[in-house]
């Protein structure tokens, strides 16, 4: 009997002891010291240094940092000199004296800069404004400019300024005050020369809506291009803000936003006025909602001008010219899509006589040309490979320069290289050789261009190279992360999608203090949507999941089919199935178990914000033998729910079944891990309201759960908000999923 209670007392002293077993401090020390405002400038430096041109073309400007000092250096052109932007000593003593405290010339305090010629450069310091000419070293005070009037536009050549009134469009001479009426039928609710914003807040059921005011001038001020937003039909969403300490009742905030199917939106159409006799003229296009609104560009005759619409469900697209003159209306090119045309872009070069766009039309993004005479589409480009953007067309040597992923044999199909190719087609050059993702930004007379260039393993380097061959003619910086003890960059890793056949690509973040010997659990950091991806392609990328994998776990990203930036075939799988995003997710942690046996797959959390809101959900609900901790942040876990341009880019339209088999919400009853909601209460993105029905939906089904809600904050948590939510987000995986008791008092800052 006395063997058997030692026995016992031993266990439950065991028990006890592992119970209160805490997490480590030093672990939340180095994960606060990865935390961006604790990194950035502090312990790493020239991530990612960006040019700032001159407008002559004559040079750039550009800051070179690091824990010594921060450098204003230029490069002038042709001579490609490298010095320095002003005497640092000199200045520093100039505002020395006139703000009457210590400016140390290593650590001047400029805020804002910009360079107008050598001998004068408008820097903003402690709230104050200078010129300072860098030839003769002197400075003297400015007073604020006059900012431009944001509710009027003025014509090109000053003769005319445009503005609303109760709802109408007016001009006003600027030579006698004479005033005319362009518009008279406007209203309210139906208002001329305004915009609908997304996060256009109205305060009570009542309220208004604020100002706004919209107008472009032709470029021979002709012509005046404005538009009729249409707020009869639209329905509302609403918010309750309880954040406000002198008001003891919730303040009732609402804005108008079409859910996916609505008919009852905002409705937008654009309106033409000839300025001299006065008429309005219209398109004869159906009025468009404010998700697929007709977008215009102004021809350099002023008046012509080129359309671009999308129809509801983003299946068809038509391009238009369109003679203010005659009011006729021609079809330029049509495009369809079975699934959906998302990313469409388009440049003009009208003086060649030609339009250059982006299509996914061969099955991968490519570039294309129409010509305008006939309106004969040819491909200027045609491979197994994606088109980013057009960079520049240089219209006088008949030359496109264009950013592409996938084109180079063997290299990752995320890494992003520049090419030039003819308006013909012959002469596809690489431009930046070098087997790393470059990040492109050309002068602004297309002769240079400044090139970033890195990976998630290797630290950036930034030079200036030639536009016509990409030769590297000046090397500006490269990181400096001399700052980090014992850290290594995330592996980046390759696997194979549920196909069988697919390389997927993803990042893997690792504790500095890692121990091949012990088992860690993993978390990942999810977010499918099918516009963006998430592998860290660049070295200003690495840093964001370090501060998590501090605490002890291995965190990890992929971009699974579905995702962006690959084939239109990879990309359709999201296609009426986010909800099916993930299935990519379990399998590459699946492999990375098998090839790493430090890898805990009893042990596995997903997060994700927005978007990654609803993966982490569903993760849990879809994959419950899996998934065993997710925290989800402002979520749509009912697309349904949703403002209506996403779903039903990517979900479809009309509404069908899909919505419903993938919502969180119809999903409660499978929770069966540990789940932390949370929602910024005055989120006019992603409304929380669906976030609230899904709390309702767990409670129905006798789910535990938990939820924050966050009540002053929008889609984006700010300031003490965001450090509380980092904190409990850290905090939920350190107790559920390593079983330590967390520590919620350390130290935010170094």
């Amino acid at each position: 009997m006395e063997k058997i209670i030692f026995i016992l007392s031993a266990f439950f002293i065991s028990i006890s002891v592992f119970a209160q077993q805490r997490a480590n401090p030093e672990d939340y020390k180095n994960a606060v010291g990865f935390l961006p405002e604790n990194l950035i400038n502090k312990k790493v430096f020239n991530l990612h240094i960006e040019a700032n041109w001159f407008e002559d073309s004559t040079g750039f400007w550009y800051n070179l940092q690091s824990s010594e000092q921060k450098q204003y250096l230029k490069i002038t052109f042709p001579g490609l000199i490298k010095t320095d932007l002003f005497d640092h000593m000199k200045l520093a003593e100039l505002l020395t004296d006139s703000l009457g405290e210590k400016i140390e010339p290593h650590a001047i305090p400029i805020t804002r800069l910009y360079y107008k010629a050598a001998d004068s450069i408008i820097i903003s310091v402690k709230n104050q404004q200078y010129v300072f000419n860098s030839v003769n070293n002197s400075i003297h005070t400015l007073k604020p400019p006059v900012e431009d009037n944001p509710m009027e536009e003025i014509s090109h050549d000053k003769k005319w300024t445009a503005y609303a009134e109760d709802y109408n469009l007016y001009l006003r001479s600027n030579h006698d005050n004479e005033v005319r009426q362009l518009s008279t039928s406007g209203k309210k609710n139906y208002e001329y020369a305004t915009w609908y914003g997304w996060g256009d807040i109205m305060y009570g059921e009542n309220g208004d809506r604020p100002e706004r005011f919209m107008a472009q001038w032709s470029e021979n001020d002709e012509w005046i291009y404005s538009q009729i937003v249409d707020f009869r039909s639209a329905q509302k969403m609403y918010l309750l803000d309880w954040s406000i300490d002198t008001l003891y009742r919730p303040r009732l905030l609402s804005y108008y936003r079409g859910s996916p199917g609505d008919t009852g939106m905002v409705y937008v159409e654009p309106v033409f006025f000839n300025v001299v006799t006065g008429k309005e003229v219209r398109t004869g296009l159906p009025r468009s909602t404010h998700i697929n609104e007709v977008s215009v560009e102004w021809s350099k005759s002023g008046d012509v001008v080129y359309l671009s619409r999308l129809s509801r469900g983003y299946q068809e697209l038509n391009l238009y010219r369109f003679d203010l003159n005659t009011e006729q209306l021609e079809t330029l090119y049509e495009g369809k899509s079975a699934t959906n045309i998302d990313n469409f872009s388009y440049e003009l070069a009208e003086a060649q006589g030609m339009i250059f766009f982006l299509s996914e039309q061969s099955g991968w993004r490519q570039l294309y040309i129409l010509h305008l005479a006939t309106k004969k589409v040819k491909a200027i480009t045609n491979g197994e490979y994606y088109i980013d953007r057009i960079d520049r067309i240089d219209e006088s040597n008949k030359k496109i320069y264009f950013t592409a992923l996938g084109k180079e044999p063997g290299r990752n199909p995320y890494h992003q290289h520049l090419y030039s190719v003819g308006f013909d087609g012959k002469n596809l050059r690489l431009l930046s050789n070098e087997d790393l993702n470059h990040e492109i930004d050309f002068s602004l007379d297309g002769k240079y261009f400044v090139d970033n260039y890195s990976t998630a393993t290797q630290k950036t380097t930034t030079v200036l190279r030639l536009a016509s061959t990409g030769e590297i003619v000046v090397k500006l910086g490269e990181a400096d992360i001399s700052g980090l003890d014992n850290w290594s960059p995330p592996e980046a890793f390759k696997v194979i999608a549920q196909d069988g056949k697919t390389n997927l690509y993803g990042a893997l973040w690792k504790p500095g203090n890692f121990d091949p010997a012990k088992k860690y659990p993993v978390i990942d950091n999810s977010y499918t949507g099918p516009h963006y991806s998430i592998f860290p392609n660049s070295f200003n990328r690495v840093f964001g999941n370090q501060s998590l994998a501090e605490l002890g776990f291995i965190v990890i990203t992929v971009d699974g089919l579905g995702t962006a930036k690959r084939s239109k075939a990879f990309h359709n799988y999201s296609y009426k199935n986010l909800g099916g995003g993930l299935v990519d997710h379990v399998g590459a942690i699946r492999q990375l178990a098998h090839k790493y046996n430090w890898i805990d797959t009893t042990r596995i959390g997903i997060f994700g914000h927005s978007a990654g809101g609803y993966d982490a959900a569903h993760g849990l609900l879809a994959f419950p033998d899996f998934y065993k901790v997710a925290v989800a942040s402002s979520a749509d876990h009912d697309h349904r729910m949703e403002k209506a341009w996403w779903p039903e880019m990517y979900m479809g339209w009309p509404v069908d079944s899909a919505y419903h088999k993938q919502s969180n919400i119809t999903m409660a009853k499978n929770l069966t891990g540990k789940l932390l909601i949370t929602h910024g209460g005055i989120d006019e993105n992603v409304n929380p309201s669906a976030t609230f029905k899904l709390a309702e939906e767990l409670i129905k089904a006798d789910k535990q759960f938990d939820m924050l809600i966050l009540p002053s904050q929008r889609h984006g948590y700010q300031g003490t908000h965001s450090k509380y939510f980092t904190k409990t987000r850290w905090n939920y995986f350190v107790e559920h999923l390593q079983g330590l008791e967390p520590i919620w008092d350390f130290e935010w800052e170094e």
